[in-house]
Order: structure tokens, then sequence, then C-alpha cells
């Protein structure tokens, strides 16, 4: 998919959507995991409780998405991000090198993540405009 130096990921339990982008255009591409919920006992206070489990499978197809990208953003409402993070530096490396930053987002609309990651690069002096 990636067509542009710069890509951002925001990834969830259940999904991920994936820009990749320049200053003016941007693609974007999406991953939806292929697994539900299992059922849990916590071991601290014996209570069962639905809980998201990590899916390798899913990780691993974002990560094809990323292939090609200059630069990496990674973000995410909660603990997906650092799971898929971790998944990226173990199993694909070469990805994992490119990403140069998480942070924590919320749920934004495709307009809402591009705005944020191109704000992102910009303050990061990393997406500077070409001067001729």
């Amino acid at each position: 998919m990636t067509q542009h130096f710069h890509a951002v990921v925001w990834i969830d339990h259940h999904e991920a959507r994936i820009l990749d982008f320049n200053a003016e255009d941007a693609n974007a591409d999406k991953v939806t995991v292929k697994h539900k919920a299992t059922r849990k006992q916590s071991a601290r206070t014996g209570k069962a409780s639905w809980r998201e489990s990590e899916d390798g499978a899913f990780f691993d197809e974002v990560a094809e998405k990323l292939i090609g990208a200059g630069e990496i953003l990674v973000v995410g409402p909660a603990n997906a991000k650092l799971g898929f993070l971790k998944r990226l530096q173990a199993k694909h490396a070469a990805i994992a090198e490119h990403v140069v930053g998480i942070e924590t987002v919320d749920h934004p609309s495709d307009g809402q993540l591009l705005d944020f990651a191109r704000a992102y690069f910009r303050k990061a002096d990393r997406m500077l405009p070409q001067v001729d």
C-alpha cells in the first residue's frame, strides 16, 4: 500500500486504519480482526471478564501494509498499539526500525487522524515542504 514516505497506523483490538501520506494527498487502508473476544478469569480477583487477546496474524497483516514506509507513527486508544509495536520488533524488525513515535489517540475520523499525523511530523521537522 505505501506510496508515500510517511504512514500513520491507528490500531485497537478490532481494527487498524492505515494512512500513508504526504503534504498534498493520502491513501487509506483498513485491516479488521478475524477473531472474537475471549473469556478469561482474572488471577487476582477470580472473576471472569471479557478481554481482547493479542492476535499475531492481525498484527502481521497490518505490518505487511507498512512495507516501504519511511517513517511510521503508531497511535490508538489503548494497549493494542504497544502489542503491535512488540510484534513488529519481534517478527518484523525491518519495519519496526521505521517507527518514530507512539501516541495515545482516541477514535478520530480519517480526516482527524491525517491532520494529527501531519502535525506530528511537521512538529518533528519530518515533513518539511520541498524547496526547488
